[in-house]
């Protein structure tokens, strides 16, 4: 399971949008001091907002501004990069490869173009009705796995 820690931006009935801070491969390079791209990333500050499943706490347990940790399952990393990436690509490879054989003139470069731009865009529209599908799925997202403190307010005053 890889772990992240964020801070809780908004909250729904089953779910909470966690913000969490970008992390590339620049604190570990050695050429940081003259990249453009570490010098980018600094000035930006990426934060990316994930959807997470409650798991077994529940909303009233969870206040906006709270840091979290986050889990998100390796098989879901894996087979949701593969998925993601695999799918568009070989339904362009199909796309192009029906399309080319229909006709044998001159115009077969233009229909295989065609054909896996078809596929492109059909094996996009199939990943995104698949994701929109399992959006509630615990086992196919992050979820929430600790609730740390809320900034501000002290441990055990009430």
């Amino acid at each position: 399971m890889i772990f992240e820690a964020g801070i809780v931006v908004s909250k729904a009935n089953n779910s909470v949008m966690v913000e969490t801070i970008q992390k590339t491969a620049c604190d570990s390079c050695a050429a940081q001091p003259g990249c453009g791209h570490s010098v980018l990333s600094k000035l930006t500050g990426n934060s990316v907002r994930i959807r997470v499943l409650m798991g077994e706490f529940n909303a009233s347990e969870v206040a906006l501004g709270q840091s979290v940790t986050i889990g998100i399952p390796d098989h879901v990393v894996v087979k949701g990069s593969l998925f993601v990436y695999l799918v568009p690509l070989l339904g362009s490879l199909i796309g192009a490869w029906v399309m080319g054989s229909f006709d044998k003139s001159v115009a077969l470069d233009l229909m295989s173009i065609m054909g896996a731009a078809i596929g492109l865009i059909s094996g996009g529209i199939f990943v995104r009705l698949r994701s929109q599908k399992s959006q509630d799925e615990s086992e196919s997202n992050p979820i929430l796995y600790e609730v740390g403190s809320i900034p501000g307010v002290l441990a055990g005053a009430s």
